[in-house]
């Protein structure tokens, strides 16, 4: 079975990135119940939306786009961008934490803050952490960027994680026997990302094995999972 395991890749399921997919718990609600509040919400006319990987930021940011038009793109690709035709409506901008050092990309940074602000569009960016720790290099983007309100986006509880276990699975659809999810949710790291990836494993154990999930699959995937991790 390990041999098997080891060979499979673990291909992401295209995940269903609706607001009706969206699922809210005690950890989201803040931030769900912010985006669902532009633009009457947004005083400031911008906004960072903080959380660890796999919180669900890239979600929450396709929901708002959906509802606001947004335009979207990665930090990394902020220097090569048309900031003039990116500020004529909302924009979002993800893992702005990934260009503190880069000049070129933090001054299309600066520029798309001043200029979406002058048209009286709004910002919303994304990142692992808080804007306080972005190291900016440019001062004056740092202060812009360190005065955007922050909603944070926390750990998922049982219950929250549960949901997303459901959601990951529909996505790949399969669906696993009653006694998975119970079985997984003390066993699992608390967190969105983990909840993906165990989730993708089981999806490609069932194919390989071509049989339904069941908790004793999900045990053998959890400790080669966890074996996965030691060696790194």
């Amino acid at each position: 079975m390990k041999d098997r395991q080891r060979s499979l890749p673990l291909q992401p399921a295209e995940a269903a990135m609706g607001r009706d997919d969206f699922i809210v718990g005690p950890g989201n609600e803040v931030a769900f119940a912010m985006l669902e509040s532009w633009p009457q919400g947004w005083n400031a006319r911008k906004l960072a939306l903080v959380g660890p990987g796999g919180a669900g930021k890239t979600h929450l940011t396709r929901i708002w786009a959906a509802a606001s038009g947004a335009s979207i793109l990665a930090s990394v690709d902020l220097a090569s961008a048309d900031i003039p035709a990116l500020s004529h409506g909302p924009v979002a901008v993800e893992d702005i934490a990934l260009i503190a050092g880069d000049r070129e990309a933090e001054e299309a940074l600066f520029h798309l803050h001043n200029l979406t602000l002058a048209e009286g569009n709004t910002l919303l960016v994304t990142s692992r952490t808080a804007p306080s720790r972005w190291p900016l290099v440019i001062a004056d983007l740092a202060s812009r960027m360190q005065a955007c309100p922050t909603v944070m986006i926390d750990a998922p509880d049982d219950a929250l994680l549960g949901g997303l276990l459901i959601k990951f699975f529909t996505d790949h659809q399969i669906m696993p026997n009653p006694d998975v999810i119970p079985f997984l949710l003390p066993r699992i790291e608390r967190s969105f990302s983990a909840a993906r990836r165990i989730a993708a494993a089981l999806d490609a154990q069932s194919l390989a094995e071509k049989r339904p999930v069941t908790r004793s699959m999900a045990a053998r995937v959890l400790e080669w999972l966890e074996q996965e991790s030691s060696r790194r």
